[in-house]
């Protein structure tokens, strides 16, 4: 029986089906510290969007930098960028993170974002010409990533040329900050990961010199007077993370669901919910780290002052004081979007409505061009190691 000291959300078991075992927290030990983590666990939806909800108690500040895991000798390679994300919009508090997001948020206006909608339809349809073909192939390598990573591409500035760098230095930087991997693995991945921070610094300076209509531009014109050149950067390179692996993950994971629940293709009224419904069953975030500020009383548990906190979003949607049935899938469920996969609060994603708008497209047009796509038979289900997030490995799928 696997108990609260063994929590590990890195785990295969953790990963791919957690559920009875969160439940079994949430009733008996809604907090709790992890060993393993070294941060304290908080598994109650109405505890995880409070403590989303309190910056003055529950602090972003340094939450992102998970680099406790690293090697001396992978700290003194990195030097100072070894705090990689320190001012990145989802790692600061207020007044800070006031500044950075009013920022940000002008390039996700409602009328940008919408814009961008008929583009990946295009780029959906223009992928499915070319596999559609085969007759099947592997979904996560294949299909989901590839658009999303191309609209981003297009969004933030990157050259055609570039996005195949992109997507494999996006890669190598995700598994040395948010996965754990052993020293010698980390000293490469800390290579490639310098070597991509130079091709952002790169593209920052060449859209100071020659602006664009695109992201890197406009958040580049703001240096010196809103922004700095670091704060840019590290803008730039989480952006690139979510286009290259949060959407296409969630992609995956919905696919994944909606086959086995037997409602493939998606009837294009239910998609919108549809698409809330898988955030909250297979979420591709598992939650967010955060500090505590001062000692927390919780359900009988001391939180010290300057612990580290998981608040357990994976946990959260599928509470059964919010969400009824919460292990069943329900297609047209009324409070699906109640999940906090995107976060909450002031630190709820300032992408929320890109990557809604790519996940709701790609299963229509999905949809619309493999109607017949069912699962190969017999394959094994597997998915990455990562203490932050949820995406397979590999989909085997046919049409």
């Amino acid at each position: 029986m696997i108990d609260a000291d063994d929590f590990d959300v890195g785990a295969a078991w953790h990963v791919a089906a957690p559920y009875d075992f969160l439940r079994r927290l949430r009733h008996e030990r809604p907090v709790f510290r992890s060993e393993h983590l070294g941060a304290y666990v908080l598994t109650r939806y109405a505890d995880v969007r409070a403590a989303y909800g309190d910056p003055r108690r529950f602090s972003s500040e340094g939450s992102l930098t998970i680099s406790r895991s690293l090697s001396e000798e992978t700290r003194l390679k990195l030097g100072e960028h070894g705090s990689f994300l320190s001012s990145f919009v989802a790692n600061v508090d207020p007044p800070v993170h006031t500044r950075l997001r009013r920022s940000v948020s002008r390039a996700f206006t409602p009328r940008a974002v919408a814009a961008l909608e008929q583009r990946f339809r295009a780029l959906n349809g223009e992928l499915l010409d070319r596999v559609a073909p085969d007759g099947g192939g592997d979904l996560v390598a294949e299909i989901a990533h590839v658009p999303s990573a191309k609209l981003t591409a297009r969004f933030i500035g990157v050259p055609e040329e570039d996005e195949e760098f992109v997507k494999q230095h996006v890669k190598d930087w995700f598994q040395l900050f948010l996965s754990p991997q052993p020293p010698d693995r980390q000293l490469a991945l800390a290579e490639s990961f310098l070597v991509y921070l130079d091709y952002v610094d790169g593209l920052v300076a060449s859209r100071a010199k020659d602006p664009r209509d695109d992201f890197t531009s406009l958040m580049t014109s703001l240096i010196g007077t809103e922004l700095s050149h670091r704060e840019v950067v590290e803008l730039i390179s989480t952006i690139l993370l979510g286009g290259n692996d949060t959407v296409p993950n969630q992609l995956g994971n919905s696919v994944l669901r909606l086959l086995r629940e037997g409602v493939w293709p998606v009837p294009p009224e239910r998609v919108r919910n549809a698409v809330e419904e898988c955030m909250r069953v297979d979420g591709a975030s598992l939650g967010s780290f955060r500090y505590a500020r001062s000692d927390v009383e919780l359900h009988g548990t001391t939180i010290p002052a300057g612990a580290l906190c998981l608040l357990s979003t994976d946990s959260a949607a599928h509470d059964e004081t919010v969400f009824a049935e919460p292990e069943r899938f329900v297609i047209d469920r009324p409070n699906a979007d109640a999940h906090m996969t995107l976060g909450y609060g002031i630190h709820f994603c300032v992408g929320a409505a890109l990557g809604r708008l790519q996940l709701r497209t790609a299963l229509e047009v999905l949809g619309e061009r493999l109607p017949g796509l069912r699962l190969v038979p017999g394959q094994e289900i597997a998915y990455r190691a990562s203490i932050v997030g949820r995406g397979l490995t590999a989909l085997a799928v046919e049409w």
